[in-house]
């Protein structure tokens, strides 16, 4: 059964609003979805397929001809709108895995996006990667071809919990992939995941332990989320696995902040932790300030100029769309300036002081009141304009933006 778009159906050529165009002169950041996996995680409900084979122009080996597709259609569209010569500050490879690709096919990708767009001079470009799919002759490739950041899915240095994510990889090789990483002269960024079930605060404090064990520049760590429709979620419904527990994630949460902190990592979004402030991931900061960025790949979403879009999920109606010349987008909404204020304050209030709290509506002053009192903003910062949350704020940051957005 052919996808059901949700939202406006987008036109075959992908053309753009001329709307869109209203933010040239400004950055533009690019998504590049790989969606190939060795195994599918448990937990994971990203837009991944394990098979080697998926038809001509889906499958590995003609991953780059397709992304080649799109990225010259991607270039017709932002001209088209007067948006043709947007400098691109920052590129994020993720997935799936694009290091199942050979080092040589993202080095192609990289030359192919040069031959399209203006890199700035200090572009960021990320690719996450397995630990087990990464030797120091893969990593040297990557930085030849203008790789800056490695994104390491680390998760958990504990075997049982691997297992039960359903995690192939070796933790023992981390600390190798850490060196390798480092000598290729690559920043080094690990993810984590906490609160898996059957995780003692033992196992995490292993965990973080280990990863701040490496000489590494950013870690992210993000609480277990059980999606429906995933092989983690059949087995919670069916009794097999416990949910995880708020109370437990909330003080791992704590317990993670206070390791970063005493090894000189300092929070910068809620679960994001850097070296410094040039080690940030900007790629995300442009997610989380929506700024614009294309994404290419099945599943990839894109936001240009209030307008976001969003390709087919499958590598074969991906591709298919492309080979036929049309757009690979299936759907589209055009962003009110409503929508656009409330999804300012959600993704600015997560980060440190992000969101001047003279931006926000009237009406919400004694709301940030109530959290300065509340423990949930530091009061200096509030004097000064700045939305800070405190360790207990990022707990409930959730609750200010419903707060907050009340407002808009």
């Amino acid at each position: 059964m052919p996808e059901q778009p949700i939202g406006e159906i987008p036109p075959l050529d992908g053309s753009l609003p001329a709307s869109a165009g209203a933010g040239n002169g400004q950055g533009l950041s690019l998504y590049v979805h790989v969606p190939y996996c060795r195994v599918r995680c448990g937990y994971c409900d990203f837009n991944t397929y394990t098979a080697d084979e998926l038809g001509p122009g889906a499958n590995r080996e003609d991953y780059r001809e397709m992304i080649s597709r799109e990225l010259d259609l991607s270039t017709r569209v932002l001209a088209e709108v007067g948006a043709g010569d947007r400098e691109v500050g920052t590129i994020f490879f993720g997935g799936g895995t694009p290091t199942l690709l050979p080092a040589e096919v993202l080095a192609g990708v990289m030359d192919d996006i040069r031959a399209r767009y203006r890199l700035s001079p200090g572009v960021e470009v990320t690719t996450e990667a397995n630990p087990d799919t990464l030797d120091p002759a893969y990593l040297d490739t990557l930085a030849r071809a203008g790789f800056t950041r490695i994104s390491v899915g680390m998760q958990s240095a504990v075997p049982h919990v691997l297992a039960t994510l359903d995690r192939t990889h070796d933790p023992a090789k981390i600390p190798d992939v850490a060196r390798w990483v480092k000598a290729a002269g690559l920043e080094l960024s690990l993810d984590l995941i906490y609160g898996t079930p059957g995780e003692s605060i033992a196992d995490w404090r292993a965990s973080l332990d280990s990863a701040l064990a490496a000489d590494v520049d950013h870690v992210s760590a993000y609480s277990l989320i059980v999606e429906p429709g995933t092989k983690m979620g059949a087995m919670v419904r069916r009794g097999q696995l416990p949910m995880p527990d708020e109370d437990d994630l909330a003080d791992k949460y704590e317990i993670a902040d206070a390791a970063m902190t005493a090894a000189g990592l300092r929070w910068y979004e809620v679960s994001n932790w850097s070296k410094t402030p040039e080690t940030r991931c900007e790629h995300n900061m442009a997610y989380w300030r929506n700024a614009d960025w294309w994404g290419f790949g099945p599943g990839a979403h894109s936001h240009i100029g209030g307008v976001r879009f969003w390709n087919a999920k499958h590598p074969r109606a991906w591709s298919d769309r492309l080979l036929g010349g049309n757009s690979p987008a299936i759907g589209r909404e055009v962003l009110s300036e409503t929508t656009r204020e409330i999804e300012r304050i959600m993704l600015a209030a997560r980060i440190d002081s992000e969101l001047p709290l003279d931006s926000l509506a009237p009406g919400s002053e004694a709301a940030i009141r109530t959290f300065v009192k509340q423990g949930l903003l530091d009061a200096e910062a509030m004097a000064e304009g700045r939305f800070s949350p405190t360790l207990q704020g990022r707990l409930m940051a959730d609750h200010m933006v419903r707060v907050l957005t009340d407002y808009v």
